[in-house]
């Protein structure tokens, strides 16, 4: 059977979300959008850790950084990522440095699981570099910074439960087809109706 295939009957297979898929990687690996339509087609709810701590804040997470760091807004990101993981099982989006904290890791893997979605560093500049909604890439040479933290990161985001590989020939649609057939592996996380 083709991939094609396979995704395709996966999505009309009609699965039900036993727990929360949250979505792991580093800025511009598609969790956002892969996500969304992850959601959709499991008949899910979609939620963005990134967008929970701005409602919250009432700010910008470039804002959030300006005023208060780093370290504050990781604090607050943890907070809510513990909070949507207690709610109805739903796909979360989380930002791209959440999953180097212990505790998230330990939370998503106690109530949810853990999907890399693992894009190489050409593909992350390529979706990254025209953005100026990254407040990390704010530097004198924002390349370098990503493939700093590309590298740095690789490693925590490899503790994820699953990974799907990114290919820049994937529709988003493709690839969350992508993380539907592996998610066919973990009759924990979903099931058929």
């Amino acid at each position: 059977m083709s991939q094609d295939r396979d995704w395709q009957e996966v999505a009309q297979l009609g699965l039900r979300l036993k727990k929360t898929i949250a979505l792991v990687g580093l800025m511009g690996a598609g969790k956002t959008a892969v996500g969304t339509a992850l959601a959709r087609k499991l008949n899910a709810p979609f939620l963005d850790s990134d967008e929970e701590i701005v409602k919250a804040a009432n700010m910008s997470i470039a804002e959030i950084f300006e005023r208060d760091g780093e370290s504050f807004f990781r604090q607050k990101e943890s907070q809510v990522i513990a909070r949507l993981l207690q709610g109805r099982p739903a796909v979360l989006s989380t930002g791209g440095g959440a999953f180097m904290s212990e505790t998230n890791r330990r939370e998503i893997s106690r109530n949810g699981v853990a999907i890399w979605l693992d894009a190489d560093l050409d593909l992350l500049w390529a979706r990254v570099r025209h953005k100026d909604s990254r407040p990390l890439l704010h530097t004198a040479d924002p390349y370098a910074t990503l493939r700093n933290l590309y590298n740095q990161r690789r490693p925590f985001y490899a503790l994820a439960d699953l990974t799907v590989k990114a290919d820049p020939r994937y529709s988003v649609d493709e690839m969350a087809g992508a993380v539907l057939a592996i998610l066919k592996t973990r009759p924990d996380v979903v099931e058929a109706m």
